[in-house]
């Protein structure tokens, strides 16, 4: 080999790791995210890009971030599931609730989808099981069988005595009618009576907490639904008013001033729902990806608004608690 050539093979394969690490760091992944909610950017989809840039995905240099949202209104979910499929996403992600990854699946059947908090899946038709979800979308479900039963032992703790409980639920979500199977089951173990209230939009929460008021109930679960969190100031301030004993599945519902939540931590839900999208970018297929129950839950007490009921919270209950908001 002549020395020129030497030279030049040698100097060019010092220079092929630098060239392929440059090619590498400029090829992005594109993520859309379809929201049903208002200001999910700055909640859940901030937790899912925070586990992201754990992962190694940051904006502006090798991810390229799509955010779409409803805003609360559910009629514009398939237009904007239909705008986010034309941007060619390599994975397309819903958000919070059912109607977000319904609207996806509608859109594409090719682009792999990561929902984040679907009640029942299995139910609403989203995949096959959840061991084996088969077409195009997995992620992380929000169903755990004794969540339902922990909220009714948590009303009786309030209030003793077995007294009418209010249950209210949209009837037309797959969730509500199984976490309404297990409430109903647990009321009839502990020997508690219900009276059932159907709301299926914020517009009638005021009707619905008026009914539970007219029954004499003197505590309510709301059964959680992404419609009915478009009235979710309305409804904290109607329970108040009404004095009900109320416990919600969203820590949001206490912070903002409801008496007590306990449910799935939504955040550490979206924190694995990015997990399924670095899995899948790294070229895992989601019909292959099982889908994920809730492992960790939490119990928020708000006692400022038992305070202002006059209820007094039990010590082993406050003792239990993994936040008390004073």
């Amino acid at each position: 080999m002549r020395r020129r050539d030497f030279i030049f093979a040698t100097g060019a394969a010092a220079l092929w790791p630098s060239a392929a690490r440059a090619q590498q760091s400029a090829k992005s992944s594109r993520l859309a995210y379809l929201a049903l909610l208002p200001g999910e950017n700055a909640t859940l989809a901030r937790s899912l890009l925070q586990r992201l840039r754990e992962l190694g995905y940051r904006e502006g240099e090798n991810l390229v971030w799509d955010y779409r949202s409803a805003n609360g209104h559910a009629d514009r979910l398939p237009q904007l599931a239909m705008e986010l499929v034309q941007t060619a996403p390599d994975v397309l992600i819903a958000g919070f609730g059912t109607l977000a990854p319904k609207a996806a699946i509608a859109a594409t059947r090719s682009i792999p989808i990561v929902f984040t908090g679907v009640g029942d899946p299995v139910g609403a038709g989203l995949i096959k099981s959840l061991r084996d979800p088969g077409g195009n979308a997995t992620g992380v479900g929000a169903l755990a069988s004794d969540v339902a039963t922990k909220r009714l032992q948590l009303l009786s703790d309030l209030i003793p005595g077995k007294r009418l409980i209010a249950v209210l639920g949209n009837p037309d979500t797959p969730y509500t009618a199984l976490a309404l199977e297990r409430v109903r089951e647990a009321a009839a173990i502990m020997g508690v009576p219900l009276k059932i209230i159907d709301v299926r939009t914020a517009d009638e929460i005021p009707q619905a907490i008026d009914d539970a008021v007219k029954a004499q109930a003197p505590g309510m679960l709301l059964l959680e639904d992404p419609v009915l969190l478009g009235g979710m100031q309305q409804t904290i301030d109607l329970v108040a008013k009404a004095r009900l004993a109320a416990v919600f599945g969203l820590k949001e519902y206490a912070v903002a001033g409801g008496l007590m939540s306990y449910g799935p931590d939504q955040n550490e839900m979206s924190r694995k729902a990015a997990g399924y999208v670095d899995k899948i970018l790294r070229g895992s297929s989601p019909a292959s990806l099982p889908v994920e129950q809730p492992t960790k839950f939490q119990l928020v007490i708000n006692l400022n608004a038992a305070k202002e009921m006059g209820l007094s919270i039990p010590p082993t209950l406050l003792a239990s608690a993994d936040e008390v908001i004073e």
